[in-house]
């Protein structure tokens, strides 16, 4: 299919989805548009504040030392840029699949299957990545499941019962996913406000100006802790007024867990200083600097429960993604089937709580977090070209869009600021996104006659 074609069904999207101008109603139809700005901004916090953040500190201070919150300015930069186009494009595209959808309808259905392919990638490892260390974590705390066997109960118990939630309905996932925010956010920010405190001034003094090569690895693995944002949007297709809900949740989300991040790092580095590179459990050590073993423990609990919250809501969004693989023709159809009681996509969750389910039984955290990172710059990069074209031609499939300011200009130095992050991807790692993405490609190529069947019989 050439490019010309590509961009000829994109922009026939609404109408052979069934909009309301005209054409039999599509699975998206059928879902039902429950999620408001409160609800998708808890969603992305939790979905943000996963496990990376209790282990992460000690990575940037060990790579940046008393410099370390520059690693996360250097991100928020970053992800500021990228927020401001993914609010450009989620007020103007809709449909459900998010960032894939958004991709689609800007360059065609060829661009968009492979920006659809590195939003599943990306959330499925980085969901098995943590659910990892959640297995772990848990293990610790009950020695009984920290053998392989016990381990992997527990991860097929968890995602048992996440489906099941689910699969229920929306608004039983999102309020699932509220109080898992709630309860992981209080340690957090018990230690911000105890921990301030006991906070030393000798602990920030500064030996040398990191070099840029360092602050770039190290903001390359921090970027794993800001990670999620395009995963919580996957379910556009469920989210009232998505024109103004999508950009207001957005910037709502993002100054909170900037501030929250930057706080704990702060802290942590002022309680325990130059032992903070060096530490395991960063933040339960400084907690119980700060507040005495009982807040250690605290800590090391409330980092379960996040991590429980992140998985939680990745289960949420991320089934969504081939629920529109399904939809569009490039997977089987039954991947779009919408639970007729529950009006959500049933089949979609249990097929993708299996796979991760597996590979976090069989995976390890640091290879699987690494990949995930890969994918997801190349997917933002994607999608900042993509908010650009879309404002280019004016596009309105969500409505009337909302004006965000810096909009026209955003992509330009977001695309930029993530070619720099990419200059510390290492070649074996290019190889398995490039793999990934060359089957997706054969996969498009023998799918070709199956989705214009498809589009032929929606419209």
């Amino acid at each position: 299919m050439s490019d010309d074609a590509d961009r000829g069904e994109a922009e026939r999207l609404p109408s052979v989805r069934g909009d309301a101008a005209g054409g039999s109603p599509a699975p998206d139809a059928a879902l039902l548009r429950a999620l408001g700005t409160w609800a998708l901004a808890a969603s992305i916090v939790n979905v943000t504040v996963g496990g990376g953040i209790f282990r992460l500190p000690a990575v940037v201070a060990g790579g940046l030392g008393p410099a370390a919150p520059l690693a996360y300015l250097v991100c928020a930069l970053v992800m500021g840029l990228i927020v401001i186009c993914f609010a450009e494009a989620g007020s103007r595209v809709s449909l459900t699949g998010g960032p894939y959808a958004y991709v689609e309808v800007a360059f065609g259905a060829f661009v968009g299957f492979l920006a659809g392919v590195l939003l599943w990638l990306v959330g499925t490892l980085a969901l098995a990545a943590v659910s990892t260390i959640f297995a772990d974590a848990v293990g610790s705390l009950v020695p009984a499941l920290g053998g392989p066997a016990g381990r992997a109960l527990l991860l097929v118990a968890v995602f048992l019962v996440l489906s099941w939630v689910n699969v229920r309905g929306v608004r039983q996932g999102t309020r699932l996913n509220a109080v898992a925010t709630v309860a992981k956010l209080l340690p957090l920010l018990l230690l911000v406000l105890a921990g301030a405190v006991a906070v030393r001034a000798e602990n920030f003094t500064l030996a040398a100006v990191p070099r840029a090569g360092d602050v770039a690895r190290t903001s390359i693995v921090l970027i794993f802790a800001f990670a999620g944002l395009e995963s919580a949007l996957v379910p556009s297709g469920e989210v009232k007024d998505p024109s103004r809900t999508v950009p207001r949740a957005l910037f709502l989300a993002m100054a909170g867990i900037t501030l929250l991040y930057v706080a704990l790092q702060v802290v942590s580095q002022g309680v325990l200083g130059p032992g903070l590179a060096t530490a395991t459990t960063p933040l339960a050590d400084a907690a119980g600097v700060a507040l005495g073993p009982w807040g250690r423990t605290l800590l090391l609990i409330g980092a379960v429960v996040s991590m429980f919250g992140y998985v939680s809501g990745m289960t949420l969004a991320i089934p969504r993604a081939l629920f529109a693989f399904g939809r569009d023709g490039f997977l089987p159809r039954q991947l779009a089937a919408v639970h007729p009681r529950f009006h959500t996509p049933h089949v979609a969750i249990v097929v993708q709580s299996f796979v991760v389910c597996a590979l976090a039984v069989t995976g390890t955290f640091e290879r699987l977090a690494i990949l995930a990172n890969v994918a997801l710059l190349i997917l933002y990069a994607a999608c900042c070209a993509a908010a650009w074209e879309l404002r280019r031609r004016d596009v309105r499939a969500g409505g009337v869009p909302l004006r965000v300011p810096g909009g026209a200009i955003a992509p330009v130095p977001a695309c930029l600021g993530i070619a720099w992050l990419l200059t510390s991807i290492r070649p074996p790692e290019w190889a398995v996104v490039g793999g990934t993405l060359a089957a997706a490609s054969v996969i498009f190529a023998l799918t070709r006659s199956r989705r214009r069947l498809l589009a032929a019989t929606e419209r």
